[in-house]
């Protein structure tokens, strides 16, 4: 089997009047992108144009293409999704803003449904401006699930340094402990297994389970969670075959090290994964959508309003974000064909394989 084809990857634009631009053009100014991908931007030229000015950008250009059938494989294209009309208020929330990160949003997964389009990065949305009736979701991971009518989901953060998935999202802290349940817990780990070994190219990986109270509960001292729910979906998962082990203390699980002996992570909630994991690599880290029968990546950080159109943003973690669209893909085609024919050979084009992606490396990083 050999890989000729450039993989399409299809980019959101995210809210106009943050960073999403910034570090999108940023990411494109590297010559090496074009070498292994053809971008499409889904946005709008006008907009694109009117950061260039502010950012002083003068060796990017667009493509303007109206389909993705259309794109030039040796450079950045963009289709316009949005009214040209749109007013571009820097640092500013609007409805305007939000209507105009839907319809890109919108375009690109129709895109992507109908396979004109091979792995989708979304560049940062606000949650509250882009509410409306056709979009009434907590964020993207939600409506690309309902979009994919994926039964089950898991919002997977990566970087070098791990790989740490959460039980429950975007949800009141009152309502985690009423949420969690063996069921859930147990679908998470087998979603979380699955993905390592198809997405990120494991053999049998090593998951550890954080325990939801204090001290792991402390055998129940401080909360029977560990004991009634956490614990027996451990069991569980381990009687299928996935190797599991906790519940551990989450403090002084990341404060003694201890993360970096496990190919993932599985916390119970949103801020005790994603506070350590944005300590270590928010400036690298990438938000993975595992679970969908499609690839999609998204930068670790938001809009960040308050320096946009001031040349302070790091594209890193959205260029970090496309890489491992590609690398996901990459492995989803390998693997995909290993399951069909254990025995068949692959033949890889070097002139396909880039510095950030090993594809004979046990763990795959971005």
């Amino acid at each position: 089997m050999v890989y000729n084809d450039k993989i399409k990857v299809g980019i959101s634009q995210g809210d106009i009047n943050g960073i999403s631009y910034e570090v999108i053009m940023k990411t494109l100014l590297d010559p090496r992108i074009l070498e292994m991908c053809t971008p499409i931007v889904y946005g709008s030229p006008k907009v694109a144009a009117y950061h260039r000015k502010v950012l002083n950008i003068e060796t990017l250009s667009f493509n303007h293409i109206r389909t993705a059938n259309e794109a030039a494989h040796n450079k950045a294209n963009i289709i316009n999704c949005i009214d040209e009309n749109v007013r571009v208020e820097l640092g500013k929330s609007t409805s305007a803003a939000g209507e105009s990160s839907y319809f890109a949003l919108e375009r690109a997964v129709s895109d992507l449904q109908k396979g004109q389009i091979d792995v989708l990065v979304t560049a940062p949305i606000n949650k509250d401006n882009i509410q409306s009736d056709r979009f009434n979701f907590p964020g993207h991971t939600e409506y690309l699930a309902r979009q994919f009518r994926a039964d089950d989901y898991l919002m997977l953060m990566v970087s070098e340094s791990m790989k740490i998935g959460v039980v429950t999202g975007h949800i009141p802290l009152s309502e985690i402990s009423a949420q969690l349940t063996r069921k859930k817990i147990l679908s998470k780990l087998r979603i979380l297994r699955q993905s390592l070994v198809q997405d990120f190219a494991l053999t049998n990986p090593r998951i550890a389970v954080l325990g939801l109270n204090p001290h792991a509960g402390d055998n129940g001292l401080l909360g029977r969670e560990e004991l009634e729910v956490i614990i027996p979906a451990i069991e569980q998962a381990r009687n299928e075959g996935i190797v599991a082990i906790g519940p551990y203390p989450a403090d002084g699980f990341f404060g003694s090290g201890d993360h970096l002996k496990f190919d993932a992570i599985l916390a119970m909630y949103h801020d005790q994964g994603l506070v350590p994991f944005k300590l270590a690599s928010f400036e690298r880290g990438v938000n993975y959508t595992a679970g969908l029968p499609v690839v999609r990546t998204s930068p670790a950080h938001g809009t960040a309003y308050n320096i946009a159109g001031e040349d302070k943003a790091s594209p890193d973690s959205f260029r970090e974000a496309l890489y491992l669209a590609i690398d996901i893909h990459k492995n989803r085609q390998i693997h995909h064909e290993i399951s069909r024919d254990p025995l068949k050979k692959y033949e890889i084009n070097p002139n396909q394989v880039d510095e950030n992606i090993d594809l004979e490396a046990e763990d795959e990083t971005i």
